[in-house]
């Protein structure tokens, strides 16, 4: 596979979150805002990238008995690098994302990949796979974040889009896009078009229906 389609792949075709329905607890919890969104999906970008070129690096010398315990370890190191950079940095924003930066240690996405994909190949082509899932994932969490504020409270990025009544305009915010079961709604609605697009991406049915035929007179 060329670096290019390693790249762009799972932005689309095989999307981690649409397609193999990964990483989905961060998905419905941190996007009620475009910025956490976007926090979120850099920080497990940055993780995921830089845990895939350690590990593929390292993947001649973990003991198969062990490497799925290091593979966790150095994950949960990069994370808590990458959630003091954060503290330090954007104290607001890391409070507001709680500890849904910690369960990136946990992140199905980042142990898929590194688990299928970095542990067999060479440094380089690990880390632009682990790119074009960070991407991929990326991409999804910020459909639903601008979504939900757009929509939840009429802004973008805190930047008034949709002058709400209360601001003597004509919205009325949708409270309800700011609860956790509009993101399960969104995201249902989001894997149900990029299947209806592309139709490949629907699973078999695992137990077909069979017409059962009536007894004559």
């Amino acid at each position: 596979m060329s670096p290019w389609s390693t790249l762009t792949d799972p932005i689309l075709r095989q999307n981690p979150v649409t397609l193999q329905i990964l990483g989905i607890c961060s998905a419905l919890a941190v996007t009620t805002t475009l910025a956490a969104a976007a926090t979120m999906a850099a920080a497990l970008t940055v993780v995921i990238v830089c845990a895939a070129g350690i590990i593929s690096l390292l993947r001649n010398h973990l003991p198969s008995s062990i490497r799925l315990i290091m593979q966790i370890i150095i994950v949960a190191s990069l994370v808590i690098v990458v959630d003091q950079l954060l503290q330090a940095y954007f104290y607001e924003m890391s409070q507001r994302l709680s500890v849904f930066v910690s369960l990136i240690a946990t992140n199905c996405v980042v142990l898929g990949r590194t688990e299928s994909f970095a542990l067999h190949n060479r440094p380089l082509p690990a880390m632009v796979d682990a790119l074009g899932n960070g991407l991929g994932y990326s991409l999804v969490l910020v459909i639903l974040g601008s979504l939900r504020e757009l929509f939840g409270r009429g802004t973008l990025l805190d930047v008034e889009v949709l002058r709400t009544v209360e601001q003597g305009g004509w919205f009325e915010p949708l409270n309800l896009m700011l609860l956790a079961p509009s993101a399960f709604f969104l995201l249902g609605g989001l894997v149900w078009a990029i299947r209806s697009w592309r139709p490949e991406q629907v699973e078999t049915s695992e137990f077909g229906l069979t017409r059962v035929k009536e007894p004559g007179p």
